[in-house]
């Protein structure tokens, strides 16, 4: 997509006797503008200093928007709200991918080609032998997906577009196949094959959950509510796991091993396991008196002087309110409703919880609001995913928006590989003394 230049420049001025420069401003559609500082370092042998990249913008991207102030979030223009009520899964990946939401005939050729990639190679079997079965499931999916450039190498071209798009098909139909194996692989269990009738939600929970000595029917709820897991996580813009599969397909690699760069970073618990602390930090308080400790754990929470931290509440990019967690909330209600799991000990604990988040003036003023990796975790567990396989599921979800993702930066005319600068503050140039 072109920039469009505002009718503003920006002037940067310097007091060590260096001139100053006009910079040009780019105006997005919607959000902030830009400052272009391509030119910065050879007009003037500066860089600028920005840990974190939270004040860079390293893309020009049409995929998602997030306004985290208004609590707002965007998939190519369209609300969450209305894709996740609206549409399933597959819906927002064809929406994801190509930019619009599919018409009946192309919802039904996208679901044919996506059912048709669900079995992996039959030798990939062989190769999670080589794990232990006590493998972190991410450490296993990590493998498996960077793997799969061996098993399918007629897709590894990053450079060709008709190999991305075989191999885009491939990684989302074959995710929750990869998924499900890692906990049978885990659990012991036999593997059990894709069931291309069943829809993708549904499908994956056969996978995970059904043997051979009995039949399986899934919970049309419990599918909605896994469908609806996968459609809040499917992107979330320019995020930690996003930016590391750019920067790893800006060098060119194939598609498959920066989607495995992506799980990789994902696994990290700043990242895709905050649902997975967030159940952590349930285990723990209820371990230590659940409802009745509440109180005490609360007040801990409160005190500056304490290490107790809230799990799953808050979000460093919305400063309002999730939206993805009035969905989730809703969600999770309907499923605890569904199971009859209301008087659990844990969810009661973790109702007790969002009933406080929600009412006391210390986190409404904070605007520190249950996320949507507090209430997803609350469902994942209520379905039975175990805890371990939480961030799995997220890489599951997210491999759609990590592909749109890499698609768009190959056909961006001004893309670059990836090579941040830094301000360098080690040892100046010096002499080897020679050891006597």
């Amino acid at each position: 997509m072109a920039l469009n230049a505002s009718e503003h420049k920006a002037t940067l001025t310097f007091s060590d006797g260096t001139a100053p420069i006009e910079l040009p401003i780019y105006k997005g559609s919607i959000g902030p503008d830009v400052i272009d500082i391509r030119a910065l370092y050879s007009r003037t042998g500066k860089f600028t200093y920005d840990p974190g990249f939270l004040s860079t913008a390293a893309c020009n991207s049409s995929i998602t928007f997030i306004d985290g102030d208004r609590g707002e979030l965007l998939y190519r223009g369209y609300p969450i709200e209305q894709l996740a009520t609206h549409c399933n899964f597959l819906e927002v990946c064809y929406l994801i991918l190509y930019g619009e939401l599919p018409d009946s005939k192309q919802r039904k050729e996208f679901v044919a080609l996506v059912s048709r990639h669900t079995m992996v190679h039959e030798q990939m079997q062989f190769f999670m032998r080589g794990f232990r079965r006590d493998a972190h499931p991410m450490s296993v999916l990590t493998g498996l997906v960077g793997a799969m450039s061996a098993f399918y190498p007629d897709s590894i071209n990053v450079h060709d577009p008709a190999q991305r798009e075989i191999s885009a098909i491939r990684m989302i139909a074959k995710m929750p196949t990869l998924v499900a194996m890692a906990y049978k692989y885990a659990m012991g269990q036999p593997y059990m094959y894709p069931r291309n009738e069943l829809s993708y939600a549904a499908n994956f929970m056969h996978m995970m959950f059904a043997t051979p000595c009995e039949d399986y029917h899934v919970n049309p709820v419990l599918v909605r509510a896994l469908d609806r897991i996968f459609i809040l996580h499917a992107d979330h813009e320019q995020n930690a796991s996003t930016s590391t599969v750019r920067l790893c397909a800006s060098s060119g690699t194939n598609p498959f091993a920066a989607i495995a760069a992506g799980v990789a970073c994902l696994w990290g618990p700043a990242h895709g396991g905050a649902n997975e602390a967030a159940l952590a930090m349930l285990y723990e308080l209820q371990a230590q008196g659940g409802l009745a400790k509440i109180g005490e754990f609360i007040a801990k929470v409160k005190d500056k002087n304490s290490n107790v931290r809230l799990m799953g509440f808050g979000h460093r990019v919305y400063k309002n309110y999730d939206p993805r967690a009035r969905l989730m909330r809703e969600t999770c209600h309907e499923v605890l409703s569904e199971l009859g799991l209301h008087e659990d000990p844990l969810f009661k604990l973790a109702m007790g919880l969002e009933k406080i988040a929600l009412e006391d003036d210390y986190f409404v003023s904070r605007k520190l609001y249950p996320n949507v990796d507090f209430y997803s975790g609350i469902v994942q567990k209520a379905i039975g995913i175990p805890v371990s396989l939480f961030t799995a599921i997220f890489a599951l979800a997210r491999t759609v928006g990590w592909i749109a993702q890499l698609n768009e930066m190959l056909a961006d005319p001004e893309y670059k590989i990836g090579r941040p600068r830094q301000l360098y503050s080690g040892h100046v140039k010096r002499d080897v003394t020679p050891a006597k």
